[in-house]
């Protein structure tokens, strides 16, 4: 018999996973139709939309406040729309806040509900994972350290690896695949290349980017054949960083229209935002420094909230610090570079430090897409 699955992504890196897992359910369940708000590669797998994602895009600390009665048509809209169908079952991929209210609504109707990666309740506000169990009959966790967080309020919490760690082979990384992506983008085979990911926001960016160019020019003084290269997956990004170099003639960065991965492949090191970049050079086998900076009233915020030990997935996933961190007022220009410097020298004299990065992506590496479609498909009705 037919069904039809429900599903929510709110963001491109959601619409990814949402996009894996439909079709990993499309294997198992070929009569299954899926329904709701997702990007371009939910679209091309077959999702019939109830709504643009690009309704969803907000950012930042204001723009929720700003866009609250939006959002919350939209909300009272979906769950009309989706009890108006013979669901049987619903997936809130990440894009927490909005998902779990509507989890919760279509809970108390009867509805068995996923939440598809589980909020940072490691970092801040861990009291959240009495809401999450409250709203979600079920939890798709990314990590394996994440199952035992919610043991406390009884929620079925389901390992499922990490989609990346699928994506990204062993030997992704290695000198011929690295050789390969620096003539894809007209680098030195030979001389040093630093790869530069101050994130893609505009807020990020804002408060990245400088200090990260900075850095390699002090990075360049050291390294006099280095080069760097800036991946510019979005228009903002390249039109941001193109204004910067102009400043910077004697820099040699060049911004690439290509996404980060195959810029830290081509690389010898990173300087990364902290959060989904840190992941992938750790899969990749990149040296890196891990920073992230934050306005002054967010960061003080944060500084009453954030509980965690570590803020990058290396150190978390490690529990040990792998990386070094450099935050708020720590990343200057000249502790980057330092550190940049430091850990390329690491990895060339001691390259078996890197083994704990191989270690971790063997943790990880769990067929994510096809676990969680296993996950999801339980709970339907046969």
């Amino acid at each position: 018999m037919a069904a039809t699955v429900g599903l929510l992504a709110g963001e491109a890196s959601g619409d990814r996973l949402g996009a894996g897992l439909m079709r990993a359910l499309g294997a198992k369940r070929p009569d299954l139709q899926c329904i709701g708000i997702g990007g371009e590669a939910m679209l091309a797998q077959g999702l019939k939309p109830l709504a643009s994602m690009d309704g969803l895009a907000i950012n930042g600390l204001t723009d929720p406040i700003l866009n609250l009665p939006r959002l919350a048509r939209l909300l009272t809209r979906l769950h009309r729309q989706l009890l108006a169908e013979p669901l049987a079952a619903f997936v809130g991929i990440d894009f927490n806040q909005f998902n779990l209210r509507l989890e919760r609504l279509l809970k108390r109707r009867g509805v068995p509900t996923i939440h598809y990666v589980s909020p940072s309740v490691y970092a801040w506000r861990p009291g959240r994972v009495k809401r999450i169990g409250r709203c979600a009959d079920r939890l798709l966790a990314l990590y394996p350290f994440e199952p035992a967080l919610y043991r406390s309020v009884g929620l079925d919490v389901i390992f499922v690896g990490h989609p990346l760690a699928d994506a990204i082979d062993f030997d992704a990384g290695d000198e011929a695949n690295r050789r390969r992506a620096r003539r894809l983008l007209k680098l030195p085979e030979d001389a040093p290349v630093v790869a530069l990911l101050p994130g893609s926001r505009a807020r990020e960016v804002g408060l990245l980017l400088e200090p990260f160019l900075d850095a390699a020019t002090r990075i360049g003084q050291a390294l006099p054949d280095a080069s760097f290269a800036i991946p510019c997956p979005t228009p903002l990004l390249a039109q941001a960083v193109a204004a910067a170099l102009a400043k910077r003639p004697q820099l040699p960065a060049k911004a690439h229209r290509s996404d980060a991965r195959l810029a830290l492949t081509a690389c010898n090191a990173a300087i990364v935002k902290c959060g989904t970049g840190t992941l992938e050079a750790m899969l990749l086998r990149r040296p890196m420094v891990a920073s992230y900076r934050l306005g002054r009233a967010a960061y003080g915020l944060a500084r009453r909230l954030v509980r965690a030990k570590f803020v990058a997935l290396p150190n978390i996933l490690a529990g040990r610090s792998l990386v070094p961190e450099l935050l708020q007022e720590e990343a200057t220009p000249a502790a980057l570079a330092e550190n940049l410097l430091a850990e390329l020298d690491k990895s060339v004299q001691r390259p078996e430090y890197l083994q704990a990065f191989g270690d971790l992506h063997a943790s990880l590496r769990r067929n994510a897409d096809q676990r969680a479609a296993q996950a999801v498909a339980e709970l339907l009705e046969p």
